[in-house]
């Protein structure tokens, strides 16, 4: 069997996906994606694709190992995507090869049903209880909701208080039966965490996520001391050896991204890696289809996992939905707060190509919004 066609494809809302075809007629896809940046791993999947074409697909491992280290100049988050994207793609193609769900070539399931959790949006209390509410009656067990909005260098009291006030807003929906993680998203500095984090505390947030920028990692030790909530981290570290600083720090959770951190291949390396800390796993998936099916399978097999991410309906898709690429959205489908583990071979999924071919027609160019302190100078998104 050879790889003969490698082809990409700009849909909306904000995805890039891959078709790897072989002689054989197998099709395996793959979802590489830098958002914002979509364009520039297209052109790396292009780069990488002139090794690819001709090879064996059933040799992912040694694909892999050229994709990532062939060129003299390594890593960062375009190249890692897009091998990520590949590396879907192979594994996807070796399931359907051996008639087995991907899963199943990484040592077998060793849970029935996973876990997830939605995004609820808003920026006053009110509408985040309303959209907790939404979930909670979907079925959700876990949500996840932004900390806060643009924050000051060091916040005020006002800002901090609004954080507490929305969070406060969440758990009064969600009881003590469910779960509410937030995310920082690098917004907020190490002074702005040390006086923020204990005010969460009493509310018990599952974890508090990118509570540093990636390259403050030096500083995540202080974060976990000063911290009674379990601190996860990681959407922005793209391989092993990116997570071993945050792991020595302490961090209880770690997030690799199945589109950006070398893909399945690289992932479950993670996961072991996390496991020797004690450590947990839970994919960042804020992405499409083939990216949450690539991120389950490897969920299934993961001793150490916590909770999936996943954006079936979040509330920036819009106009566009995870489920409209899909032949059949039943393994998507969610049961008392699950996904129950599906043995369909490969990734597990069918893509519509159809509504793939008709999507790239019409190719996105999504940037994130820049921001801006009153003062004019760059705030962190």
């Amino acid at each position: 069997m050879k790889i003969i066609r490698i082809e990409t494809f700009l849909v909306p809302p904000r995805w890039l996906f891959c078709r790897v075809e072989t002689d054989t007629g197998l099709v395996g896809w793959g979802e590489p994606v830098v958002e914002g940046r979509a364009e520039v791993v297209r052109t790396a999947v292009e780069v990488l694709a002139e090794y690819l074409l001709g090879e064996d697909p059933l040799r992912v491992e040694q694909h892999w190992q050229v994709l990532t280290k062939g060129g003299f100049y390594r890593g960062g988050p375009v190249l890692s995507s897009a091998v990520a994207g590949l590396d879907q793609a192979l594994w996807d193609i070796a399931g359907q090869a051996y008639g087995v769900p991907v899963h199943a070539l990484l040592g077998g399931p060793v849970r029935d049903r996973v876990r997830i959790y939605s995004w609820v949006g808003g920026d006053e209390p009110g509408e985040i209880a309303d959209a907790a509410a939404a979930q909670v009656a979907a079925g959700l067990t876990g949500l996840k909701m932004n900390a806060s909005g643009q924050l000051s260098p060091i916040p005020t009291p006002a800002e901090i208080d609004a954080v507490v006030a929305r969070v406060a807003a969440a758990r009064a929906v969600l009881g003590d039966e469910r779960d509410i993680a937030l995310d920082f998203h690098g917004r907020a500095g190490l002074a702005a965490v040390r006086r923020i984090l204990p005010e969460l505390a009493p509310l018990r947030p599952f974890f508090v996520e990118e509570p540093l920028l990636p390259d403050q990692a030096h500083h995540l030790r202080d974060v976990v001391t000063c911290s009674p909530v379990p601190v996860a981290t990681g959407e922005r570290l793209y391989g092993r050896s990116e997570f071993l600083a945050p792991l020595q720090a302490g961090v209880s959770v770690v997030q690799p991204d199945l589109s950006h951190a070398g893909g399945i291949s690289e992932v479950r390396r993670i996961a072991a890696l996390a496991e020797t800390y004690g450590a947990l796993l839970a994919p960042h998936c804020p992405l499409g289809p083939i990216a949450l099916a690539a991120s389950l399978q490897v969920a299934f097999a993961t001793p150490n996992f916590l909770i999936q991410e996943q954006s079936i309906g979040i509330h920036y898709h819009a106009g566009s939905e995870l489920l409209d690429y899909l032949v059949d959205p039943e393994p998507f489908r969610f049961v008392d707060g699950h996904i129950l583990r599906f043995d369909r071979p490969g990734l597990g999924i069918t893509i519509d190509e159809a509504a793939v071919r008709r999507a790239g027609q019409s190719p996105h160019a999504w940037r994130n919004p820049v921001w801006r302190h009153p003062d004019g100078s760059f705030a962190e998104w």
